[in-house]
């Protein structure tokens, strides 16, 4: 038996690792929780309501963030990457890179004075580029760690910011830091990435301002997002009176190598429906699918009242193109109802696509680091599907949410804290050997 107990690693900082780390925490270990973002919260942070229950996205997510940042067993590094990881006789020796903020987080207060005087503005990754960040910034408000990043690419070396923080945080001779953490298990919690809709030329996203994803609605819905949650459509601010959102848009489709239903998007192309409608108790909405599937624990219900109360309407049928009006940016869609056969064309002021998740950028990189296979999708694979499903192969590394493939919050949350048990279980039994 060593004398010091050995950390766990958790690579990922969404729901998902968040969990993890709680629950790894909780039980005693030291927990090193790796984001490479500034800021920990994942997609999560992004969303407005979360379903079937409609409960505020945040104030689910932030109380957790809150958590695992004061937890007293838990190291927090953001803006960092796993490197490199290599096999020991007691666990795993992993390198870290720390990427520089330019700013001192020890000494940061996140006041905010830096960012109201930096005079560079470029769109908000957080806000989906629909709308600004400055060159110093925090990704949203409930960040955590709330510590400003200056983002070197875009800063014009003004030094403004340096001059006005009374804290004396800002440093632009920050330099990379390479750590190395010594750890006995490792549990991956890499997250997702939406599909690039620009792939599928003829619905015209990029190109017509008033396509947008899913993940675009959330920000434009959101209280906190860019439009004050007032509902306007992108290219002149009007209200949009007629929306229609168009399923499984990189999901279900050969074409782009991505067969697999996403099993998320009819649930939130339903729940921004229904949030359209208790803004706008007047919009017109037509949800266009090519199967409605609401598999989980209060779905198929949540579907239901979308149609008989709310009054959405359901077209089954493929959406083969997109048409923008230049004079009025109206959107008129063309389209083959599946059950009468007949060819319709409507038209919209607005349209949302569903986008599927797809496995982040760095995955496969990360998969030759670790020694853990990916599928044909770029998904990790598990051990075995039946009676492993939060293991690898690798002995000592499990997998957690949608690391392993798309999924849903409560089934992240639930796979998280079984990857944290399965890997301090792993711990302790090495442990005490």
């Amino acid at each position: 038996m060593g004398e010091e107990q050995p950390a766990i690693l958790v690579i990922g900082g969404g729901i998902a690792g968040i969990q993890a780390a709680l629950d790894v925490a909780s039980q005693g270990f030291t927990v090193y929780l790796v984001e490479r973002k500034p800021s920990i919260g994942g997609h999560m942070a992004m969303l407005d309501k979360t379903f079937p229950t409609l409960d505020c996205s945040q104030c689910i997510l932030t109380p957790k963030m809150v958590d695992v940042a004061r937890h007293p067993n838990v190291r927090l590094l953001t803006y960092s990457e796993v490197k490199d990881v290599k096999r020991e006789e007691n666990g795993f020796l992993v390198k870290v890179l720390k990427k520089p903020r330019y700013v001192k987080e020890d000494v940061c207060t996140g006041c905010g004075i830096c960012a109201m005087h930096c005079p560079v503005e470029v769109p908000s990754e957080f806000n989906m580029g629909l709308g600004i960040r400055k060159a110093i910034y925090v990704p949203f408000p409930q960040a955590v760690p709330l510590k400003y990043t200056i983002d070197r690419d875009h800063c014009i070396r003004c030094r403004l910011c340096q001059n006005v923080c009374a804290a004396g945080a800002i440093d632009f001779d920050q330099q990379p830091e390479e750590l190395e953490l010594k750890v006995g298990a490792i549990i991956v919690a890499t997250g997702f990435e939406t599909f690039d809709a620009r792939k599928i030329g003829e619905y015209g996203y990029g190109r017509y301002p008033n396509v947008v994803t899913g993940l675009e609605l959330e920000r434009i819905v959101s209280a906190a997002g860019p439009m004050g949650g007032h509902i306007i459509r992108p290219s002149d601010g009007k209200i949009p009176r007629r929306v229609a959102f168009i399923q499984c848009v990189g999901s279900r489709d050969k074409r782009f190598g991505n067969p697999y239903c996403s099993r998320v998007c009819c649930m939130y192309a339903i729940k921004n429906a229904i949030l359209l409608k208790e803004h706008l108790h007047e919009v017109d909405v037509t949800i266009f699918y090519m199967d409605i599937r609401t598999y989980g624990k209060g779905f198929e219900e949540f579907y239901r009242r979308a149609e008989e109360e709310f009054g959405i309407k359901f077209v089954r049928g493929r959406v083969s193109e997109i048409e923008e009006d230049p004079e009025t940016k109206n959107l008129r869609v063309i389209i083959e109802n599946t059950e009468t056969g007949e060819i319709l064309q409507e038209e919209f002021d607005m349209v949302v696509l569903s986008v599927g998740l797809v496995p982040p950028k760095g995955v496969k990189e990360l998969s030759k680091i670790l020694g853990v296979p990916v599928d044909e999708y770029g998904f990790f694979v598990e051990k075995d599907i039946m009676t492993s499903p939060m293991e690898t192969k690798a002995e000592g590394i499990f997998l957690a949410g949608t690391a392993l493939g798309p999924k849903d919050i409560p089934d992240s949350v639930a796979e998280a804290s079984a990857a944290a048990m399965r890997a301090v279980n792993y711990v302790v039994r090495r442990w005490k050997s």
